[in-house]
């Protein structure tokens, strides 16, 4: 048995050990792979396993001995299901391993804006509170969360651990979701998309990206927010139009937007958020902590040796 990781550098950078896959069969991994190489470095092996490597139809007619295809993520768009049912090769994802990391991450961006905590940790280190004759210093409000209005675009398993933790702050949590009233915990209201729109001081993104939530925040639906609101993405970087956010956050009508994903990763140095500096963005990381990624491998395993098996889990194409 035959196996290949495209790109494993951005799984496995070096500090976790790919044994429990080596076990399966003999395995070759390659930190990148570039379109031109799929083909080649796939070769003729059964398994391969991807993060981010897009398998095309075109390229996935041309595969000459390829049985199953793992994505080493939750999203499964860079494989062309369709093309792969066609040709027989079982395709795969990993749900739901870094709800936590991601919940947590949302709500390192809040407080960040909120509390400040990069601003006054800056001004810390460039003496200001040294130079100050009292015994604090601050010079930007400070904000509570207790009372606050978060609305939650998308009640998943994200979505739904981000509301607990804000009902934990003592926030008022609205949500747009497909989910009927009666199905939501105690304290989740549900909402009309308009209507969390203009009630939220915070908004924060977990829904899919389809042709309904492309570019989901823009111009248009950013007229029926309230000033000063708070936006954050952490799902994915297409929901959210980047020049309108840069323009509304340069006019002041977005007081800040946190996003750790972008419409093109790695972004372009010259991107408009950039200049803005209330914008606050982080290099799509919010899933990569040690103990996500430690999921990610482990269900990567187990999916394998399902497959394996001749029981398939978390198949997401249809044989």
């Amino acid at each position: 048995m035959k196996i290949v990781v495209l790109d494993g550098k951005g799984v496995n950078p070096g500090d976790m050990s790919w044994s429990g896959i080596e076990q399966f069969g003999d395995l070759a991994v390659y930190e990148r792979t570039a379109p031109d190489e799929v083909l080649s470095h796939v070769g003729n092996a059964e398994i391969a396993l991807t993060n981010k490597t897009v398998f095309s139809a075109d390229t996935i007619a041309r595969l000459t001995n390829t049985k199953y295809i793992g994505v080493l993520a939750t999203g499964y768009n860079v494989v062309d299901l369709e093309a792969a049912s066609r040709h027989g090769i079982v395709v795969t994802n990993i749900p739901a391993y870094s709800t936590d990391s991601v919940a947590q991450h949302t709500f390192a961006h809040i407080l960040n804006v909120t509390n400040q905590v990069d601003h006054y940790a800056r001004a810390s280190r460039d003496g200001e509170w040294s130079r100050c004759p009292d015994f604090c210093y601050w010079d930007r409000p400070l904000v509570e969360l207790a009372g606050k209005n978060i609305g939650i675009v998308g009640l998943g398993h994200i979505g739904m651990k981000v509301a607990a933790i804000a009902l934990c702050f003592g926030m008022n949590v609205y949500a747009y979701t497909s989910k009927s009233p009666d199905q939501l915990p105690k304290g989740i209201k549900k909402a009309t998309m308009e209507g969390l729109l203009s009630v939220s001081d915070i908004i924060t993104l977990h829904c899919p990206l389809n042709e309904k939530t492309n570019r989901l925040v823009c111009a248009d639906t950013i007229q029926y927010m309230r000033d000063g609101v708070i936006i954050v993405n952490t799902g994915r970087g297409p929901l959210v139009d980047e020049n309108d956010m840069a323009e509304a956050l340069h006019t002041g009508k977005v007081g800040a937007y946190c996003a750790d994903v972008m419409y093109s990763e790695p972004p372009s140095g010259d991107n408009p958020l950039f200049s803005e500096p209330n914008a606050y963005i982080t290099p799509h990381v919010a899933w990569a902590s040690v103990e996500a990624r430690t999921r990610l491998m482990s269900i990567a395993e187990n999916n394998i040796k399902a497959f394996l098996d001749g029981t398939p889990q978390n198949v997401v194409n249809k044989i």
